[in-house]
């Protein structure tokens, strides 16, 4: 792309990707060859303002169409089952299989504008089902396999499906995680359930395994739709109890096979392998930037802190490898892949929480001196907003550049542009949400933000750091909401289940960034009730109590009593000064 337009800086590249974003799109959309069936009458649509404005008005498409773009005997998926061998699903074998799973949807009278759940881990059925039921005009609703029943209730509540899909268990680690029960807790709907064994147990009268569900008919014709047209729906912890239900439409997948493309270097044939689940954005994100730049989903089903995944990395020849930074410290610990051949990588990528340096250096190790991209983003935004690119000085922890097509800029507390401070989007770009389920979308991200150039901003509430080299460093959040493990939660949703056990009056919890960088730490304060506990038992307990009620990957690594907590005039808790505690 540079060289065809006579780039020879890429900072000037960037700048022209930002500023003639017309251009900058429509070639993209060529070079992807997102098939339309009908093309779009112009690429953007400002007449109602940057916050409103409209990409590819007048085009009619289906974005599944372009997931199959390769050859029907190319490699679109390679999978290993947990104690099994790797297997390879061919493209042509892929879309018999989606056309299969929509075919069976429309036999259970699930059809256009309907949606469905997914409760499941990343396996090939999940790959199938997302894009059979999205072909079908169906809605998905995806919800992390981690959750509490709790949380999987909250999340079927605010989108009401006629349909879940899940497993009977999961199998991680040797163990059998009962994941159908935990879905019927959570008040599941009719369910389809994908055995991970060979046992079959009674089922719920309505529901139904997975051979009862899939029907032969391979031809399926898509439904044709119109770009803001709703293909998801992820969640996203905010600052309140519930989770922000953000649609995804026939759009956003532009946006992150745009970022697959130019950022991660996926070519035609590279196998991608990203540890994921359609819970979070990157499940979605691995299989539009995957299938729509023509390469190959690769597919681990167990847990990815073993030498077994390291092995499958390097027989299935992975090319690019995408990493939660908490998983590259576990590997550094155990040193379980120090002894095989990752030589097959071009570049790794790192997202869902702060790098840590030395871990990361570690990691380019394990690949023969292999670059990271890192990549920051959201599940508002479809991809990334800053990250990492081949053809820069690649630093381990650092980003070196504003992804491509889109702009950001930091402001301190007065509105000010600052070298420290919170990142505000300047709209618009592909991919950025236009609505919110269960909350005012204005409110949400535009109410009250400052203008930059004419264009309103977006809050998106990250701080960051520029270097004097042009670089950028992750701070951290400067809301609310805190990043444990690479998932997103609410320090309101911590509170609420810690303010729960008997010698808690009231709580706050916040993340605090380890003095090296790296993954957040969660640190809870409290103000003591009246209760029997013995302090030294009380962490366990908060603990125990957060991994019961919302995630079992949560764990705090401080308790710390105190006679108040610091508020505002206005009674909201301080919790900048309760972040400067934590750190001395």
């Amino acid at each position: 792309m540079m060289q065809a337009h006579h780039f020879t800086s890429y900072p000037d590249f960037w700048r022209w990707s930002a500023t003639e974003k017309e251009s900058f799109w429509s070639e993209t959309v060529d070079r992807l060859g997102i098939r339309f069936k009908q093309r779009f009458t112009k690429i953007l649509d400002r007449s109602d303002g940057n916050e409103h404005s409209k990409w590819f008005p007048g085009a009619q498409f289906n974005i599944v169409d372009s997931c199959f773009q390769n050859e029907d005997g190319a490699v679109a998926v390679i999978f290993q089952k947990v104690d099994g061998n790797i297997q390879k699903v061919t493209q042509k074998e892929l879309e018999t299989l989606v056309n299969r799973i929509a075919n069976s949807l429309a036999n259970l009278q699930i059809g256009v504008g309907d949606t469905i759940a997914m409760d499941t881990a990343m396996t090939l059925e999940a790959v199938a089902i997302y894009l059979a039921a999205i072909k079908a005009g169906i809605i998905v609703a995806t919800i992390a396999d981690s959750f509490s029943p709790s949380e999987i209730a909250v999340r079927l509540k605010i989108t009401r499906p006629k349909l879940i899909f899940t497993q009977d268990v999961l199998l991680r680690g040797g163990k059998k995680l009962p994941l159908y029960q935990k879905v019927l807790e959570g008040g599941a709907p009719r369910t389809v359930i994908i055995p991970m064994t060979g046992q079959r147990s009674a089922l719920r009268e309505g529901d139904m395994y997975w051979e009862n569900f899939i029907c032969d008919n391979p031809d399926f014709k898509s439904i044709i739709c119109r770009p803001d047209d709703t293909i998801t729906v992820l969640f996203s912890s905010g600052t309140t109890g519930e989770p922000k239900a953000i649609p995804w439409t026939h759009t956003t997948p532009i946006k992150s096979a745009s970022d697959g493309y130019y950022h991660h270097n996926i070519q035609i044939n590279d196998v991608v392998c990203w540890p994921t689940n359609l819970g979070w954005m990157m499940g979605p994100w691995l299989i539009f930037a995957t299938l729509i730049n023509k390469g190959t989903i690769a597919l681990y089903y167990d847990a990815p802190l073993e030498t077994g995944f390291g092995e499958f990395v390097q027989s299935a020849k992975v090319t690019m490898l995408g990493v939660v930074p908490s998983i590259v410290k576990s590997w550094m610990g155990s040193k379980c892949n120090e002894h095989l051949d990752w030589n097959s990588i071009k570049c790794f990528s790192s997202t869902g929480e702060a790098s840590n340096p030395t871990e990361m250096e570690y990691l380019m190790r394990l690949g023969n001196h292999k670059p990271i991209i890192e990549y920051c983003g959201g599940t508002e935004t479809g991809g990334g907003y800053v990250t990492s690119t081949m053809v820069q000085e690649n630093i381990p922890g650092i980003f070196s550049t504003q992804a491509l097509g889109g702009e950001f800029v930091l402001l301190d507390p007065n509105g000010m542009a600052t070298d420290k401070g919170e990142v505000f989007l300047v709209p618009p770009i592909p991919g950025l949400s236009d609505r919110l389920l269960n909350r005012d979308h204005h409110e949400v991200y535009y109410k009250g933000t400052p203008t930059f150039k004419g264009s309103l901003l977006r809050r998106h509430g990250d701080q960051l750091q520029r270097l004097e080299n042009g670089y950028y460093k992750a701070l951290g959040r400067m809301d609310d909401t805190m990043n444990l493990g690479g998932i997103k939660v609410g320090s309101v949703q911590i509170e609420a289940t810690v303010n729960r056990l008997d010698f808690v009056k009231e709580s706050a919890a916040i993340a605090v960034l380890p003095p090296g960088g790296g993954p957040s730490e969660l640190v809870v304060y409290y103000v003591e009730s009246r209760s029997k506990e013995l302090e030294n038992e009380r962490l366990n307990l908060v603990n125990q109590v957060i991994k019961k009620d919302l995630n079992p990957l949560f764990k705090a690594t401080k308790l710390i009593k105190l006679k108040n907590l610091p508020r505002t005039a206005s009674n909201k808790v301080m919790r900048r000064t309760l972040r400067d505690l934590a750190e001395d």
